[in-house]
């Protein structure tokens, strides 16, 4: 089998790759397809000579300017200055050797053909095998075909405390100390009535105690305002991926008083305070001045004071967990799950299955 060659030049000719999209390209030739670890340090994909294989390349999610491209009778070289993410798929089935190897190539693009002698069309070509256009699991590295496995912890209940927000606390301090980035990052769920229309977004979680989780938002204008206002339930997802662990949690919604969510709010700094007085969110803006606007608005009105009230439209509210989930990572998707589930003035801890 050939090693493959990998180029450190860039080639003239290459089409421009648009960010933010996603691009599929197909190639079939006499090659052998190699690994993702390789790509990783490289940031080549080389496609070296081999007499019996037939090659699908699904690059996904690219977000660098400039794909390179370089083709000769024996072999088919994609070099990209940053892949975001490029999965390689070795088709099952052998193909008969050509007499002369030639690799054809489709982009989801218009370009031209004349610098490269490459056929580009602007319409998706399907795929034998699939037509999607993300190709996943990802994999990892040592192995691109496979989902990656979780292998850094376990848990057992012997493990858990009584409370599930003390074991919270317990799992944010080893989140921390893993270098989790802003681990208080959640995704909050709610839903409307009487339509059911489920929506989520990022918050983040500014408060814990044995009453529950506080986030702080606009509550007169925003969709989760609506929802909360005629379905007083929520749902929290965390993620932390350095210890493969997620943390879910379900229940009921309630107000804080103006009085704490004003020690919070005096917390934050200036510019936050007045932007939670000038946005309307979630409503439509005609532009960005009229926001700015608004902005210069509200820093006039309480120009020379130290302290701004808290509006009155917006603060804090509190999900009080009816139940919570503990979920660890493990290998085979075999993951270890525990869910607290109130029952009184205690909680029933039960093992899930994965």
């Amino acid at each position: 089998m050939t090693s493959p060659h990998f180029l450190q030049q860039r080639l003239l000719g290459a089409p421009a790759i648009s960010p933010r999209r996603l691009w599929k390209i197909r190639a079939t030739c006499n090659s052998t397809c190699y690994s993702l670890h390789d790509l990783q340090v490289q940031r080549t994909a080389a496609l070296c000579a081999s007499p019996t294989w037939q090659i699908e390349i699904d690059l996904t999610a690219i977000y660098a300017p400039i794909l390179m491209l370089i083709r000769s009778p024996t072999k088919l070289i994609l070099l990209d200055t940053s892949p975001e993410a490029i999965h390689l798929r070795r088709k099952a089935a052998r193909v008969a050797p050509f007499t002369q190897p030639k690799p054809t190539l489709r982009f989801f693009h218009q370009t031209h053909q004349a610098n490269t002698g490459m056929l580009y069309s602007s319409k998706p070509t399907v795929s034998s095998s699939s037509s999607k256009r993300i190709f996943a699991p990802t994999g990892g590295s040592n192995d691109p075909g496979h989902a990656v496995q979780y292998q850094r912890g376990t848990l057992e209940i012997s493990d858990l405390l009584p409370s599930p927000t003390e074991q919270f606390h317990i799992w944010f301090q080893e989140a921390l100390s893993a270098g989790v980035y802003q681990p208080e990052t959640v995704t909050l769920a709610t839903a409307s009535l009487p339509d059911g229309k489920p929506s989520a977004r990022i918050v983040f979680m500014k408060e814990l105690d044995e009453r529950g989780f506080v986030i702080y938002s606009n509550w007169e204008t925003s969709r989760k305002a609506k929802d909360v206002e005629s379905n007083p339930q929520a749902a929290l997802s965390f993620w932390w991926r350095e210890v493969e662990r997620q943390v879910r949690v379900e229940g009921t919604v309630e107000r804080l008083s103006a009085e704490e969510s004003q020690v919070y709010y005096d917390t934050r700094i200036r510019g936050s305070r007045i932007g939670a007085w000038a946005s309307p969110q979630s409503l439509v803006l005609q532009s960005r001045e009229e926001l700015v606007k608004r902005v210069e608005e509200v820093e006039k009105r309480f120009e020379g004071k130290d302290r701004i009230p808290v509006p009155e439209f917006w603060g804090g509210i509190r999900v009080v967990p009816e139940t919570v989930e503990l979920w660890q990572g493990r290998e085979s998707r075999l993951h270890d799950r525990f869910r607290y589930r109130k029952e009184g003035e205690g909680w029933v801890i039960e093992r899930l299955s994965p």
